[in-house]
């Protein structure tokens, strides 16, 4: 595959699974939270509404180095991303990415005070695309048992994205 089509498919993967992990340092410790995440291919980007009161921008503002971990079980379909973060008190891109699924969290709307732009710039991904048919998946299993190989779960790639690796 090539490197245009894996990183269509790393977009694609996380596009349909929408929710992901977002991996931040706190010191020496790791911290993961779920948020959505808004992917823009034109920019190269990955984007997420934050609060300002909570410690992920402290967290991003101390190391920017971030992980995104998006995973579809059911579909065997996981995909990590790796990249720079970077929290925006950008206005005018705040409403333009708030949504109705982000009044859940901020009921004042795109004006409220709190709402920043966490924006993550990927450097690198991995991704398994699995085989979704569970047939060809038990099929897979009692072939690798029987022969003692690995089976056929699908894809499985390393990306580079963006500016380094």
């Amino acid at each position: 595959m090539a490197a245009h089509e894996d990183t269509t498919r790393v977009y694609d993967l996380a596009e349909n699974i929408g929710v992901c992990m977002l991996v931040s340092k706190a010191g020496a410790a790791l911290r993961a939270r779920p948020m959505h995440a808004k992917v823009d291919r034109e920019t190269d980007v990955i984007t997420f509404l934050t609060d300002a009161r909570h410690h992920k921008d402290d967290e991003i503002a101390a190391d920017p180095d971030v992980c995104l971990a998006f995973a579809k079980p059911g579909s065997q379909n996981y995909v990590s991303i790796s990249g720079v973060a970077e929290v925006l008190n950008d206005r005018a891109a705040i409403k333009d990415r708030f949504n109705e699924m982000a009044k859940v969290w901020f009921p004042e709307g795109a004006d409220d005070p709190n709402v920043r732009l966490l924006v993550v710039r990927p450097q690198s991904a991995e991704y398994w695309d699995g085989k979704t048919n569970p047939i060809t998946v038990a099929f897979e299993i009692v072939k690798a048992r029987m022969s003692s190989e690995r089976p056929d779960m699908g894809d499985n790639r390393k990306v580079a994205m963006g500016g380094r690796s």
